[in-house]
């Protein structure tokens, strides 16, 4: 009996095989499905929330720190602070030896006691011309009276002498006297005139003294501010850096010492496309990635913009009036404060690079609102 031959396996395919195409199907269908789900969120994300979030990666850390340098030249005697160390304000970083500027401080207050004694001198002498003219108008009363007494007896006698009752010889003593009278009467009119005139040349003896007195204070007052200025103290509370100082350095007024940086007020300098500030507002949060922390993000504020330009501040501002104009997108200069944690606060330091995100669909803070 002849036997029948199986199918071959190009025919029809088996049970398996056809379940494990339809699974695979089904999975890409899935994928598919996903991939569509995915993209459409993401990308209504983006078109409600994503395209309104400003980033860049030009930014840095800042703080305003403050240059230590003397007001006063001399030799470097002790320097109390190191490289890196925290300060509080008022503390002492360096002194410059003071013997010199004591000793013209010394030398000023000895002269204000010189110009006070002149001024009390001065002020006794006046006391006793004073005196004197009482004197001198006491003897002028006197002159006047014995004066009007000659004229009077050398008029009686020269009646009685022209009478005949008196001879023209007393007639002639009474008119000698009333000349002595009347010249003793104009000599005591003169020095009287003559002491009157001292006492103006001696108040203004005492006003000379009295302004020899304040250049003496005034110059005392500086040589106080030299000694003190020695002495060099911490303006603001930060730490060291930039220290350059030695002991027994000569140091000039104005000369760079070290620089105190206010870690505590770090903020963050980003420099936005100028076709990405349109919609930012003063009080918007950004949040800020520090490249050194790994990324981790910091909240952030915007506080001010600045008032031109990256270019505008330039050493040398490009001029575009010149006939080879080329059109550059410009960057503008955005602060903002931050709210770093404290457990990483001492790691900010100026100069790290950072990125900022400002979502410009939020509104400003209700006090940044106001203040603008």
């Amino acid at each position: 009996m002849p036997t029948q031959a199986a199918p071959t396996s190009s025919g029809l395919q088996s049970p398996s095989s056809r379940s494990g195409s339809s699974s695979m199907r089904l999975w890409l269908l899935l994928g598919l499905v996903i991939l569509l789900i995915v993209g459409a969120v993401l990308g209504l994300n983006w078109w409600t929330h994503g395209r309104f979030v400003q980033s860049t990666d030009d930014a840095y850390l800042h703080a305003d720190q403050v240059t230590v340098a003397p007001k006063v030249s001399g030799y470097v005697d002790q320097v109390y602070v190191a490289e890196n160390q925290t300060v509080a304000p008022g503390q002492p970083l360096v002194r410059i030896d003071a013997r010199s500027y004591q000793a013209a401080l010394a030398q000023q207050s000895a002269a204000i006691d010189a110009r006070r004694a002149d001024i009390a001198l001065s002020e006794r002498q006046l006391a006793q011309q004073e005196a004197a003219i009482d004197q001198s108008r006491a003897q002028l009363a006197g002159a006047e009276a014995n004066a009007a007494y000659a004229a009077h007896e050398a008029e009686r006698y020269k009646t009685l002498s022209s009478e005949g009752v008196e001879t023209q010889e007393r007639a002639a003593q009474a008119k000698n006297q009333q000349d002595q009278a009347s010249a003793t009467l104009k000599a005591d009119a003169a020095s009287l005139a003559v002491a009157e005139r001292q006492i103006a040349a001696l108040q203004a003896q005492i006003e000379q003294a009295k302004a020899q007195l304040e250049g003496a204070q005034a110059q005392a007052s500086a040589a106080q501010l030299n000694v003190g200025d020695t002495l060099l103290r911490a303006s603001i509370a930060g730490r060291i850096g930039d220290k350059t100082v030695q002991l027994g350095q000569f140091v000039q007024p104005g000369t760079r010492l070290m620089s105190i940086v206010p870690t505590a007020q770090i903020y963050l300098v980003a420099n936005f496309k100028e076709t990405q500030i349109g919609r930012m507002r003063i009080g918007q949060p950004a949040k800020v990635k520090i490249d050194a922390l790994g990324g981790r993000i910091i909240e952030g504020r915007l506080e001010s913009f600045a008032p031109g330009t990256g270019a505008q501040f330039a050493l040398l501002p490009p001029e575009n009036a010149t006939g080879n104009f080329t059109k550059i997108v410009q960057r503008v200069p955005v602060r903002f404060s931050l709210a770093a944690p404290a457990d990483i606060a001492d790691h900010l330091v100026p100069g790290l690079s950072a990125t900022v995100e400002v979502d410009t669909t939020q509104a400003p803070a209700p006090s940044a609102a106001r203040a603008k």
